[in-house]
C-alpha cells in the first residue's frame, strides 16, 4: 500500500508541476466494513497531506436481535489521488462516491445518504411519493459483507453467539451510498427528516466546511 501511495503522489506531483492552474480539490465518501475504512483512513494519513479526513462514523443499526455494523468516511483532496482511493475501495468491495466541485455549482442542495440498500430504496420511494422534487446524481453499492452480530439483548454465552455467526452472516447485507440533489431549498428539511426517521445517515453539503 505504501508503494502505491508513493506512485500516485509522484504522478500527482508531475501533473501539478506541469499545470499552472491550481488543482480543484474534491470530496469522496467511502462506506463498507471497518477493515476497509481502516485501510482508507491509513491511505489518507499516508498521503502527505494531499487527502484530508473530514470525518468518520462507526454505525451500529439494531434490527430485531441483530446489530448491523458498518463504517463510512468522508475525504477531501487531490482528485487524482482520490481516484486511486476509488480503485482500491471497489477492489475491496466497498462503496465509493466522488463529488467534484462543479456539482456544487450545477446541482442544488447536495446530500449524501448512507444505509443498507433496502432502506435506501424504501426511503427514495417515500420521498418520491411525497412529491418532493429530487434527483439521484450518483450511487454506489458494496459488494463485500458488512458485519452482523447478535445484540446484547440476546442472552447467550459468547461461544454460542460465535458459533451462530456464520449462519446469520450468510445473507449478504448490501450497503448503498447515493448522492442526491433536492430541487427546492424548502424541501431539504423534509427530505432529511424522512431519511433520518428511516435511520439513514445524511451528509448535507451545506454543513461541509473545508480549508484549502
Amino acid at each position: 500500500m505504501i508503494e502505491d501511495n508513493i506512485r500516485v503522489l509522484r504522478q500527482a506531483a508531475r501533473v501539478s508541476s506541469g499545470n499552472n492552474q491550481p488543482i480543484q480539490k474534491e470530496w469522496c465518501v467511502i462506506a463498507g466494513n471497518v477493515d476497509l475504512v481502516d485501510n482508507m483512513a491509513y491511505k489518507a494519513i499516508a498521503s502527505n497531506h494531499n487527502v484530508k479526513i473530514l470525518f468518520r462514523e462507526h454505525v451500529i443499526l439494531k434490527e430485531g436481535k441483530l446489530d448491523k455494523k458498518f463504517d463510512f468516511i468522508m475525504l477531501y483532496g487531490n482528485p487524482l489521488i482520490l481516484n486511486d482511493f476509488r480503485n482500491t475501495t471497489l477492489k475491496l468491495g466497498g462503496a465509493f462516491i466522488q463529488i467534484a466541485r462543479e456539482y456544487l455549482a450545477k446541482e442544488p442542495n447536495l446530500m449524501v445518504l448512507v444505509a443498507p440498500d433496502d432502506v435506501i430504496r424504501n426511503t427514495v420511494s417515500t420521498i418520491e411519493k411525497s412529491k418532493l422534487p429530487f434527483a439521484i446524481i450518483k450511487e454506489s453499492q458494496t459488494t463485500g459483507f458488512i458485519d452482523i452480530d447478535l445484540n446484547n439483548d440476546v442472552k447467550l454465552p459468547n461461544f454460542v453467539k460465535s458459533a451462530l455467526k456464520p449462519f446469520y452472516n450468510a445473507n449478504e447485507v448490501v450497503l448503498s451510498t447515493i448522492l442526491i440533489s433536492v430541487e427546492k431549498d424548502g424541501d431539504v428539511g423534509k427530505v432529511q427528516s424522512i431519511a433520518t426517521s428511516n435511520k439513514i445517515f445524511v451528509i448535507d453539503f451545506r454543513d461541509i466546511v473545508t480549508e484549502d
